[in-house]
């Protein structure tokens, strides 16, 4: 740590931010070059895996915006193409009408679940020899802090 960072709580918050965004896109650029991601690009495979994990099958489309990093826009043009391949469908809200509704298809649990195998494993590969377990969880420990206090903002 220099003596600048040190001294200043914003610079150090400034580093702190860089070097968290320039390692996970240096991993992110890492697994999308892997072979999971030959099937569907990454963007694509983060509506499945959000998809998935949603305990009611089904997510309005703005929520699903909420967890994924895409504009608006992009997001609907990204779901319209999973329709037209068989990955998810959509349907009108019941309750207001406006809203859209998505869940993933037969087809696009059994992609993402193909495609999150591999993930995992491409993860573990890339992680494990890089940080310890103490190290995972201390990393796991401190990003899910951060994100808990940006979301109550």
């Amino acid at each position: 740590m220099s003596a600048t960072t040190a001294e200043s709580p914003v610079r150090l918050a400034a580093e702190t931010w860089e070097s968290l965004f320039r390692a996970q896109v240096a991993v992110m650029r890492r697994l999308q070059a892997g072979p999971a991601f030959k099937a569907l690009p990454l963007n694509e495979y983060d509506v499945l895996f959000t998809l998935s994990r949603c305990p009611s099958g089904w997510l309005r489309q703005n929520e699903l915006n909420d967890h994924v990093l895409l504009s608006q826009s992009s997001l609907s043009r990204l779901v319209e193409r999973l329709e037209k391949r068989g990955l998810v469908e959509r349907m009108p809200s019941p309750e207001d009408g406006r809203g859209v509704l998505i869940r993933l298809t037969e087809a696009g649990w059994d992609l993402q679940k193909q495609i999150g195998r591999e993930h995992v494993r491409d993860i573990a590969a890339l992680v494990g020899p890089a940080l310890t377990a103490a190290e995972q969880q201390e990393l796991l420990r401190l990003t899910e802090k951060l994100r808990s206090s940006v979301a109550r903002r």
